[in-house]
């Protein structure tokens, strides 16, 4: 009994490995801050739930789906070596389906209790993120996460749309400000793992245009950043609290870029890439805030 008790647990922790929970949460928080701009405030209860969980599906079932694709790839980095399809803990095909048939029940979820154009997004979020990043992009070009960013910015875009059924300028800016964000932040990322992108043969900038290249794009982009936020305030969707926020912790994410390209190598990576994570969630912690101040 302890044995098969412990077998399902080993089981449910490497299903649960496959949803890449950590960013799945980061997804959502996106999506809910959404709403909250769309609602003015806290929104509907029963539709935030039911966001939340079509969401957090689409999401696992997208990320399921690239642990399937990227078993190739995970199996030659030592990062991921471990992954539950890389390490052959769980089947490809086991992963293909779980990943399929999450994706399938969100759809289903947001056509039936949201609307047909959050159901779409939504889906559109994972074909773009299988299709066009995953098989098509992360293994050809340093341009990779530039473009295939794109899946990673709709979950705010979502949670607007769950809300109103349609879409607006600040939706495009909550898309933009999460587009705008990825590359230097996965940038960050990848030049503490360069070599074992290189050694799978991943195209990513590091590898392909060296790290003093990367270091001034990451610091291209935090600028860019930057402006985009500021530029969000003048839509009047968000208000002075936003816009505080937004300077300071923009400030804030140029600094660490600027440290970054300064120091040798690749000193500095750790701090800018822990700061993008708090960036993101403190900024968009900032939109729920002045969304329900403006509401």
């Amino acid at each position: 009994m302890i044995a098969q008790a412990r077998a399902s647990r080993n089981i449910l922790r490497d299903y649960l490995a496959l949803s890449k929970p950590r960013i799945v949460l980061l997804l959502l928080f996106t999506a809910l801050a959404g709403m909250f701009l769309a609602s003015g405030g806290p929104p509907d209860a029963a539709l935030a739930v039911i966001v939340l969980i079509g969401g957090a599906m689409a999401s696992a079932g997208a990320n399921a789906l690239n642990h399937f694709l990227d078993r190739d790839i995970d199996a030659r980095m030592h990062r991921t070596s471990g992954r539950p399809v890389a390490a052959l803990r769980v089947q490809p095909r086991d992963a293909l389906i779980f990943g399929l048939a999450l994706n399938a029940a969100a759809f289903a979820l947001f056509t039936t209790l949201v609307n047909p154009l959050s159901a779409a997004l939504t889906l559109s979020a994972t074909l773009f993120y299988v299709f066009v990043y995953t098989m098509g992009l992360k293994r050809v070009t340093p341009q990779n996460i530039v473009i295939g960013g794109a899946a990673g910015a709709l979950p705010p875009v979502i949670g607007w749309t769950a809300v109103t059924g349609s879409l607006a300028l600040p939706a495009v800016y909550m898309f933009a400000i999460v587009f705008f964000w990825t590359p230097p932040h996965f940038w960050a990322l990848a030049l503490l793992l360069k070599d074992d992108y290189a050694r799978a043969g991943v195209p990513m900038l590091p590898v392909v245009a060296g790290v003093s290249k990367t270091k001034r794009s990451i610091l291209l982009y935090t600028v860019l950043l930057l402006g985009l936020t500021v530029m969000f305030f003048t839509t009047g969707a968000v208000g002075w609290v936003y816009l505080a926020s937004a300077l300071l912790l923009g400030l804030g994410f140029v600094y660490f870029a600027a440290r970054l390209a300064r120091r040798p190598g690749i000193e500095g990576a750790v701090g800018a890439y822990v700061y993008s994570l708090a960036y993101l969630g403190l900024l968009f912690a900032a939109i729920m805030v002045d969304g329900s101040v403006n509401g």
